[in-house]
This record gives structure tokens, C-alpha cells and sequence, in this order.
């Protein structure tokens, strides 16, 4: 049975990568509009990778979160500012001591329109000088995505005490939590 929230939402589904997707899977959690968040792979060449594969480099494929959110709570455009200011966008296969191709910063629309949208953002965000250096995100036709391995779901949920946990993805929590508090789960 649907329920009465359920007949307004709106829903849309874009997939990013902005280092582990660990990292990002955790900050977008904390957001009410989100539906459904999945950790996985895509922007590759190598079908049905796993985790081990990925993190070698040889599959093309970047670590990327598939979010399926309420864009008539959020559009687009602001979720993608937010993906914007929760990674750095300028660096080259790398997210602070995360290096590799797997952990560039890119975004796979699923549609023509997505990609529009997305340049659009990134250009709003390189006017307004929010980065002192040229962002360098990847813009790339979703081709398939592949879900991660049971593991790695709700991976900082889980293992919030882990050391990686703690020093990486628990201060991008709580820098994205300060900026952007009015998003956030009740």
C-alpha cells in the first residue's frame, strides 16, 4: 500500500564518486530527501568488478555511491552543490592519503538532462571561487552501475570506531552536517 508521503515525492537517481564511497555514502545518509543510497562501481571497462579488482586501478572504475533521492524536497542542482563542497573536486585520482583512479571525483548522469544540470553546477561553482584551483571532475554517461559487496554497505554505520572511520570519514560528517543542517534527518 503506498503511503500518503509516498504520492508526492518525486524520485531521481544520479551516481557520484568523490573518493571512498564510504565517505560519501555516510554523508548523504544524514539527509532526509535521500530514498535509497548504494555503494558501488561504474565508469569502468571491466564487467562485474569486485572490491580487490577496483582497488588494483586496472578496471577504470571509480568507487561511487548510486543515490536515489526526493527531488521535489531537493533538486538536483543542490544536490550537486553539496557534492561539490563535501570532496575536493580538484585533485587528480586522489582524496586526501585515498590515491587512484578509483577514487576520482565524477559524475555519471543517467540522462542528457542530468549532464546539462551537472555542468551547469560545476560552472556555477567555479564562479563563485569557491575552490582556488580548476575543478577536474570527470562528467561520464552512466554506463552500468555494479552494487559493492555486502561488506561495504553502511560500512561507517557499522564500524564507526574504526580508525579510518574516525580520522577520515567522521570530520566530513560532521563538516557536512554544520553546512548543511537544514537538509538533515530530524
Amino acid at each position: 500500500m503506498v503511503q500518503p508521503d509516498e504520492i508526492n515525492k518525486k524520485l531521481e537517481t544520479i551516481v557520484l564518486g568523490g573518493g571512498c564511497f564510504w565517505c560519501l555514502e555516510a554523508v548523504y545518509k544524514n539527509f532526509k530527501f535521500i530514498c535509497k543510497i548504494e555503494p558501488g562501481y561504474a565508469g569502468g571497462h571491466f564487467v562485474s568488478p569486485t572490491y580487490e579488482e577496483v582497488c588494483k586501478g586496472q578496471t577504470g572504475h571509480a568507487e561511487v555511491v548510486r543515490i536515489t533521492f526526493d527531488s521535489s524536497s531537493i533538486s538536483l542542482e543542490e544536490m550537486l552543490y553539496i557534492f561539490f563542497l563535501i570532496h575536493d573536486p580538484t585533485t587528480v585520482n586522489a582524496q586526501g592519503m585515498d590515491i587512484g583512479s578509483q577514487y576520482r571525483s565524477i559524475i555519471l548522469p543517467s540522462t542528457l538532462d542530468q549532464m546539462k544540470r551537472a555542468f551547469a553546477v560545476k560552472k556555477k561553482i567555479e564562479e563563485e571561487k569557491i575552490w582556488s584551483l580548476p575543478i577536474v571532475t570527470e562528467f561520464k554517461m552512466l554506463e552500468q552501475f555494479y552494487p559493492a559487496e555486502f561488506e561495504h554497505q553502511n560500512y561507517y554505520e557499522l564500524h564507526h570506531e574504526a580508525a579510518y572511520c574516525r580520522a577520515v570519514i567522521a570530520p566530513k560528517v560532521l563538516n557536512a552536517r554544520k553546512k548543511f543542517f537544514r537538509f538533515l534527518k530530524n
